[in-house]
């Protein structure tokens, strides 16, 4: 855990290795961001962050999407999340599953990008599993307009929380 006047404080490089896993594999966010210091609050660092995600442009937005895992996906099975996606699925209560329930993840991660062409993206730590399975039905539902902007609200949500595990202050 930093200070935000400690963070404020960091080199480029430095300042997008501890910021840039805030999305996941995407440091490019942090590296737009630098420049932006410094942050008054945690508040004003988060709305840089994602500004910067609303600007980039409908394909490094999708790139954004495209970077984080499919819930309970191939990749989670097999351990291979980063630390912070491991710890938010298990914080959801995906990390004990019965064999019907990954498949059930399974079998809407492929609908779901079947149908938008980016994996579905839900910020787990806000969520159990049971709410997010009931998310996949709704937003099945929805055009792909919707759905990129809902993916990237939530995408908000989950950096909002993890630089909350990183910086301390307001």
């Amino acid at each position: 855990m930093m200070t935000l006047p400690q963070l404020n404080s960091l080199s480029r490089d430095e300042f997008v290795r501890i910021v840039g896993p805030v999305f996941e594999h995407s440091p490019w966010i942090a590296e737009a961001t630098w420049g932006r210091r410094p942050f008054a609050s945690v508040e004003q660092l988060h709305q840089a962050l994602t500004e910067a995600v609303r600007s980039a442009g409908e394909e490094k937005q999708l790139a954004l999407m495209c970077a984080h895992p499919d819930l309970v996906g191939k990749l989670a099975l097999a351990g291979q999340l980063t630390k912070e996606s491991t710890n938010e699925q298990a914080s959801a209560g995906l990390g004990n599953l019965t064999a019907e329930e990954i498949a059930l993840f399974q079998t809407n991660n492929a609908a779901y990008k079947a149908k938008f062409g980016f994996p579905f993206v839900i910020c787990a730590r806000l969520n159990r599993k049971e709410a997010i399975l009931n998310g996949f039905k709704t937003r099945l539902e929805n055009s792909r307009e919707q759905e990129i902007h809902t993916a990237l609200k939530e995408i908000g949500k989950i950096a909002r929380l993890r630089l909350a595990d990183i910086v301390s202050g307001t």
